[in-house]
Order: C-alpha cells, then structure tokens, then sequence
C-alpha cells in the first residue's frame, strides 16, 4: 500500500517488516458501503508501488472476472475510478447509455443496464487509491444525497485508516474477495429435504447457478431437458458442460443478468430440433434458472442463435478491439469514411452510410456509401445545425437516436417524408471528440431494424471511436493542405527563363507523416549569369521549412550582391551559426557562366551532382567541399570549375531521390547515372517527371522528401 502525495511520488515504508493491519480492513470498509447504499457489487483500488496506477485491491459482489481488464488502471486512463482520483471528487455514471458515451471501453464489455459510482480514497494531501460501486439498471438515474454523504464519508474514513497505518508503517495485507454476504436460514421456510422432493415434482427444469455461473443445485427435470446426469452438471458453468450451449451469445446473457440485477431470457436449439427456453432469476448471491420447452419458435429471443438468419451477429469485443485497431491507421478523412464502410457497417448489418462533419455552423457530407442514387445524400450537404433534421438533433444534443421504422422516424420529422431515402431504419451517432461535436455517422438500414439496447450501447461506444479517428483525420488534412501551402510558398513558383540554359525543377514531400519538409532549390538571374542552389535542411517540420526559407533568402541576396560561390557558402553557414536554431543543412552552389561554357561549384556536405556530357556520357562530379551548413563558423568551402558545353545535362537532387530501404547507396546513385545516360535527350519536364516516378519514389513508402533540379546548357545566341 503506497500514497501517493499530488501523483508525484510515492511514500514508502522503510524497509523494516512490522505487523501489517490486523482487520481485513478493506473488505469490511466495501462491504459496509455496499450494505449503506444498497449497492450489490465494487471494489476497492490502491495505488501501486512507484508507478501512477491503481491496482484491485478487493473486489465484492461479482466475479472478478467481470473487472478483469481493469484489474490494474493508470491514472489517466479514461475509467471511472481513475479519473476520481485525478479530479479528486466522486464520479456519477447513471447507466447504460451515459457509460456508452462517457467510458466507451467499459460499456463494449459490460453492455449492460447498471449504474456506478467512483470515488477517490485520499487525504487533503495524499491519494491512496479508489472505490466503485455498482447498482443495477433499476437505480434511479441520479444520486441521492444520502447515497452520495455515505460514499464519500466511507472514503473518507477508509483514507485516514490507511494514512495511519503508513504513519505506523504497518503494510495492509491482501485479503480475498467476498462474492456473497454470509446469510443465514430464513425464518419459516421449509426444511431442506422437503424444499428438494418439492422442487424435483415440478414439470419444468430448474437449477441454481453460483455468482461464478457454477451449477450448485439441478433438478431432475433440468437433467432430462439437458441430456446430462445432474452428477455432471453439478459444479459446471452451463455453457462449458453443455455442447450446445457453448456459445459466448448464453455467457453473456448470465453476465448481464448478473450485473444488471434483472430478469433475461434466451432460447436456445437443443440438437436435432427441440427449442429451450432459459429464464435467469439474479439476485447478490446467484441466479436461479428456469428451462422450459419453448411454445414456438417464433416466441426466441435475438440473443439466441437462429438458423439461417442473415442478419450480422452483434460486434463482439474482439472485433471493436480491431475495429479501433483499424481506425487508429485512418490517416485523412476519406480512409475514415473507407473504413466505416467496409468494416464497422457490414459488422452491425448496416446497408447504408452517410459521415457529416460540422464546419462553419452548418454539416458538409464527408462521404457515404449504399446510396445509389446521390441527389439524396446531396440534400444533405450544408444542412444548417439549426435546422430540425435528425441529424443536427444528435449532434446538438450528443444523445444518440435510433428509429427502427420509417413511422417512428416520420413521427418525430415529418419533414422527411417528403424525401425519402429508400431506407427502413437508421441509427444517428453523434460524432464527439475531447468533448467537442465533430460531426454525425448516419447508418441506414434496408429493413426495419429494432435496436436492442446492447446493441445500441455497442454502437455508441463505436461512434466515439469513430469521432476520435475523424477528429484525427480532419486534422490531418488541415495540416496536411497548410503544410503543402507553406512549402509551396516557400518553394519557388517558377523557375526564370534564362539565356541558354533550360531548367526543370521538382519537390515532392515525404509520404509518411504530414510536416513539410526542409529541402529547398532556387535558380537566381544575376549579372547575366545565373546561379543555382539545392540544399537539405535536417527535420520534417515547421521549424526546418522556416529555417530552409531563411537560407533560400540569404543564398539569393548573397548572389544578388554579387558574392562567388565560396563567399556565398561562407556568409549561409555564419547566418546558420547566428540563427542558433541547433539544426545543420546540406547545400550545393552553382555559379553557371554559359557563355564561358563553365560552372563553378561549391559543396556543403550535400550528395555530388552528375553531369551528362553532350556525348551521352554520366559522371559523377567528385567536388571539393567543406562541412555542413551550421557546424563550424571558420569553415571553408572550396570551389571546383566544371566544363559545361552546350547539351550539358547538370542534375542537383536531394537524398530521397536515391535512397531507399536495403538499397546500397553506390549502386542507387549508379542506377540514377544510367537512366541519365538513357533517357537524357528527353525534354527536361518529362525527364524530371521519370526521375521522381522511378524506384518507387512516388508511392505510399517515400520516407524522405525529394528535391530534382535540372539545367540543360543549349548553344548561346
């Protein structure tokens, strides 16, 4: 047991072992407070040792496995319990429906009509852990007061218990859970012998199940229904004795029984052809169920399996799990709108589709799908939030609708029918993330559809998934388009035509990740020459783009005024220096002179040009250089003259041209020399577009971003 003092430490005990608390102090703190509000089930949580998470100390009521992926929690992670300890106050969850909202997780694996409160268990200063407890769906939906003064006052009470014995340094020990409260005989009921002859002369089979789901109790009705001796069905779960009832649809029907504290039923097809029906009894310390023959099959329940039926069975938790999984590789909106559609409408039975997000007080129609006929989503787009459509209604309100009939439907909006969309029930999720409207998810269906209230809660919880990987994804492409805005403003918008000499320029940003990059190219007019320039700036980000307009900058008023190659160089990597933004860049420096058919280079660390002869012949240019950009403010950097005769091809690149993964850098720069050689009579445009297309260079997989550059000398006039 640690305390944990404003989350930002732990107090140990000292390393010596007193006695530990002699009570079974957090056992009898929970089941006092279950007893006080008339709750039938919680658990108590103490933060662990040198890590911010609280850990199940003692569970009461119901089977641990019921809180088994919460058996430990972080402190920030979206749970009841923690965010009671973060927020240091009492934490209300009326039931199904606001679980679905709130805590998305929880309610796709407890699906299931129950209320909860979370409490934290801390002193003015010290956070020792947290208590849930739980009622069924019959609660009413707010708190009492009388409820909310004895949670709070047992917490309280339970925190200043555990801060004396840290004081004394006396550990709490671990201590079971308790499923049922003892209970003693009940006054003028029959005697146990009579109670069985009584219960075995009955017609219909019934049988008791322990809070585990186990058999304690079978009478010899319920073995002949089953097919099973009582001797083996005695300490089972049904669904793990019974063949045909392994089936996790018959678990879960135990579960939410047992959890919501109300009456449920399935009917299940016992092999070749008969058809039970089973009716769970609950009550805090088990279920008692009743089987019966059932009247006819058209009396099942949903939650039994049917033969034939088409319909898609409920998303189990393992497929949220990959749907979620799925929707966190949603990259922009379109691959949001893609995934809703192939995954989570075929899994809940939906035929239709339609995403609106909510921009400039009116909704916009992101995508759909299953709509032939386009004119009626069209009605749609740009639909005021103001307007009385079931639509803006879920998103103003955050509360999800469901109309499983065209009636139900028409009888809240009589406006839609007069447009019609040729479906027969719709499911309108409210699209919210980090507690603001993002936009709606219509699912349409092509039949009437009621929508079970499991099955509402599921798709709930999904609908918040999805506002998550939508809210993401719009704000990828926000980025996205400023992130291409900025480069391009960056970037020149042309390149100057020039006395005998053609130039071809590309740039295209890396495909991963949404920053922009920091390469850069520019060709300057001066003094009737022309000076070119190519260069790296280190990162993928605001800063290497700003940093990259800077240099762009210096380089062309450092040429304007007249500066060679080597005291352009020199100026760039001092203003670099100065700037001290700790980031380096790699340059490249062409003074071009074609009337004296030369150029004169200079080279910061950036990869070695190629230059084509007229002959068709590709070298690569072994230039002299200094450093990178930014190292060292007395560098130097040599200049090499190079002939260029006219028909000389000049190709500046970047890195991403040439690299790729497991390709050797040698050979991709030879291979970038031997399609020079091929194809370098090709007009400039066509050839710079081949030279980014090839090796890939255009697919999902560029890692980095690529910046071409080509000069051709021609004869001058």
């Amino acid at each position: 047991m640690v305390g944990v003092s404003d989350w930002q430490g732990a107090k140990q005990a000292p390393a010596s072992r007193p006695a530990p608390v002699g009570r079974p102090l957090l056992s009898l703190t929970l089941t006092s407070m279950l007893d006080d509000v008339h709750a039938h089930s919680g658990a108590v949580y103490l933060l662990a040792d040198h890590e911010p998470v609280l850990e199940m100390a003692v569970m009461a009521g119901l089977p641990r496995a019921f809180a088994a992926p919460w058996e430990r929690v972080g402190l920030s992670a979206p749970i009841p319990v923690a965010e009671a300890v973060r927020n240091r106050r009492l934490i209300w969850v009326s039931g199904e429906e606001e679980m679905a909202r709130r805590y998305p997780r929880i309610a796709v694996v407890l699906p299931y009509p129950f209320a909860l409160a979370a409490m934290p268990v801390m002193t003015e200063h010290t956070a020792y852990g947290a208590v849930f407890v739980t009622w069924p769906g019959s609660h009413p939906p707010e708190l009492s007061d009388r409820e909310r003064v004895q949670l709070t006052a047992a917490c309280d009470r339970l925190a200043l218990r555990l801060e004396r014995a840290a004081e004394e340094r006396r550990p709490v020990p671990p201590e079971p859970d308790l499923l049922t409260p003892s209970a003693g005989a009940t006054a003028g009921t029959l005697g146990t012998l009579e109670a069985t002859r009584m219960v075995a002369r009955l017609p219909y089979g019934l049988c008791a199940l322990d809070l585990h789901g186990r058999v304690s109790y079978a009478n010899p009705a319920t073995a002949e229904l089953l097919g099973l001796p009582v001797g083996r069905l005695l300490g089972t779960q049904l669904w793990a004795s019974v063949p045909w009832l392994n089936d996790p649809v018959y678990e879960d029907r135990y579960r939410a029984a047992l959890l919501s504290q109300q009456v449920t039923s399935f009917v299940a097809l016992r092999p070749p052809g008969e058809w039970l029906s089973f009716r769970l009894y609950p009550s805090t310390t088990g279920l008692s169920v009743r089987i019966s023959r059932a009247r006819a099959v058209s009396e099942m329940t949903r939650a039994g399996p049917q033969p034939g039926d088409g319909t898609p069975r409920l998303v189990t938790i393992s497929h949220v799990l990959s749907l979620a999984s799925a929707l966190t590789q949603a990259a922009g909106v379109q691959d949001v709108v893609q995934l809703v559609a192939d995954e989570i409408a075929p899994a809940v039975g939906s035929q239709a589709l339609i995403v609106l997000a909510a921009r400039a007080g009116r909704l916009h129609v992101l995508g759909h799908r299953g709509y032939p006929d386009p004119r009626v989503v069209d009605r749609l787009d740009g639909v005021p939030l103001t307007a009385p459509t079931p639509g803006t209604q879920a998103l103003k309100t955050g509360a999800p609708a469901f109309f499983g009939s065209r009636a139900q439907l028409e009888r809240l909006y009589p406006a839609r029918s007069r447009s019609p969309d040729g479906m027969a029930a719709w499911a309108y999720l409210p699209l919210v993330a980090s507690g603001r409207p993002v936009g709606t998810c219509v699912l349409a269906y092509a039949q009437p559809h009621p929508f079970a209230a499991d099955e509402r809660a599921v798709l709930t919880s999904l609908s918040s998934l999805v506002a998550q990987a939508l809210e993401r994804a719009l704000l990828y492409d926000a980025k996205h388009q400023l992130a291409h805005g900025l480069q391009e403003a960056l970037l020149p918008h042309s390149l100057p035509v020039l006395p005998s000499i053609d130039a071809a320029a590309r740039y295209l940003p890396a495909a991963r990740g949404m920053d922009i990059g920091g390469d850069f190219y520019d060709l300057v007019p001066s003094q009737g020459r022309a000076a070119a320039v190519i260069g790296d700036v280190q990162g993928h980000n605001v800063t290497a783009a700003g940093l990259m307009g800077q240099i762009r900058t210096a380089v062309r008023a450092y040429t304007t005024v007249g500066q060679p190659p080597e005291e352009v160089m020199r100026s760039t990597n001092r203003l670099l220096i100065d700037l001290g933004v700790d980031l380096f860049a790699s340059c490249l420096y062409l003074s071009l002179d074609p009337a004296h058919e030369v150029a004169v280079m200079a080279r910061a660390g950036h990869p070695p040009p190629l230059l084509r002869r007229p002959d068709g012949k590709v070298r690569v240019l072994d230039l002299a250089g200094g450093p990178l950009l930014g190292i060292d403010a007395d560098a130097r950097y040599p200049t090499t003259e190079v002939p260029l005769a006219p028909g000389s091809l000049l190709t500046l690149y970047t890195d991403g041209l040439i690299e790729s993964p497991g390709v050797d850098i040698e050979d991709a720069l030879a291979d970038l020399g031997r399609r020079l050689g091929e194809t370098g009579d090709q007009p400039l445009d066509a050839l710079a577009d081949s030279l980014v297309r090839h090796g890939g260079t255009e697919s999902r997989e560029r890692l980095d971003d690529v910046a071409l550059l080509l000069l051709r000398a021609r004869d001058h006039d």
